[in-house]
């Protein structure tokens, strides 16, 4: 049995080998069918999110279309989706299911705890003292409610978080252009490795530290030398990384206290960079490399439960 969540911009699989992260951007015609092939002869089960990318009409039109391409590589899978519950073909419930896969297999060992899971588009803030009260929820209930944050440890622009740093002694408002994504905050501030920056870059040039520093210098519409060099920049980045964490902290803390949970656990593949500004527990000790795919070692392990 494997288990396969499957993002707008990553398929992250758990199987008896480990984790195996694939950058796939659906929205770029993301080889789906031709990454799920390489694990073709197992038993699968999915969850999902990449129903919402925008190569597709409507979140129906992705829930179909996804199940259509696993089910010609696992003609047996399984789709976990938001009512807790397995299903063998496409349903509406499918949509979004993966933060509530995690929060089901969690439960009976943390279910007096905050999850806090921080990928790379978005963070999921789950208490599992309260899951059934977020059974069925949608992504915009999740966002209204503050369960889903839309910021992440590398694809999100910087620009749509935070409107001033300081440079050269100003304060100084960030142009609204995609010049810059966290990844290259965290690859400045060397919070990642290259190796990490798994994701497009805003200008489409290699995602090196070096390139990184020049994108960070153009949020403030300069060159690096304008803003004192790579110090200047260095200084830009470690605002935007504060800022982010601030962000993520509030939204936590809100969280935490609507739902009277104290005791903060972190996964993902953010948490080594945020557990301790959320003075939570990192589960990569408790799960290792499989916390920055917790969703699909959970529909693993709860499809393996069902079929034993």
């Amino acid at each position: 049995m494997i288990g396969i969540d499957i993002g707008g911009a990553n398929i992250k699989i758990v199987d008896d080998g480990g984790v195996h992260i694939h950058y796939c951007p659906l929205w770029k015609g993301g080889q789906v069918k031709e990454i799920l092939s390489e694990y073709r002869g197992n038993q699968a089960a999915v969850v999902m999110t990449g129903e919402l990318a925008d190569c597709f009409s409507n979140k129906w039109e992705g829930i179909t279309s996804i199940v259509r391409i696993v089910k010609e590589i696992f003609p047996n899978a399984l789709f976990y989706g938001t009512d807790a519950r397995f299903h063998r073909r496409a349903m509406p419930q499918l949509a979004a299911a993966n933060w509530l896969a995690t929060a089901d297999y969690l439960l009976p060992r943390h279910s007096g705890s905050l999850l806090v899971d921080i990928g790379s588009t978005t963070t999921d803030i789950i208490p599992l003292n309260r899951v059934d009260d977020l059974k069925g929820l949608t992504d915009i209930e999740r966002l209204q409610r503050g369960f889903l944050v839309y910021n992440g440890l590398l694809r999100t622009n910087v620009a749509t978080f935070v409107r001033t740093v300081i440079v050269n002694d100003h304060s100084t408002p960030l142009s609204s252009e995609l010049f810059a994504i966290t990844a290259d905050i965290h690859l400045v501030l060397g919070q990642i490795s290259i190796s990490a920056y798994t994701c497009s870059t805003p200008d489409g040039m290699e995602g090196s530290r070096e390139a990184s520093l020049h994108r960070v210098a153009r949020i403030v519409c300069s060159d690096i030398e304008e803003v004192g060099g790579e110090r200047g920049v260095i200084n830009i980045a470690r605002q935007v990384g504060e800022q982010q964490k601030k962000l993520i902290r509030r939204s936590v803390a809100k969280i935490k206290k609507l739902s009277g949970v104290k005791r903060v656990l972190v996964c993902g593949i953010g948490a080594p960079i945020f557990t301790d500004c959320l003075k939570g527990i990192d589960l990569h000790a408790e799960f290792g490399s499989a916390a920055d795919a917790l969703p699909s070692l959970a529909v693993r392990e709860m499809a393996i439960r069902i079929a034993g």
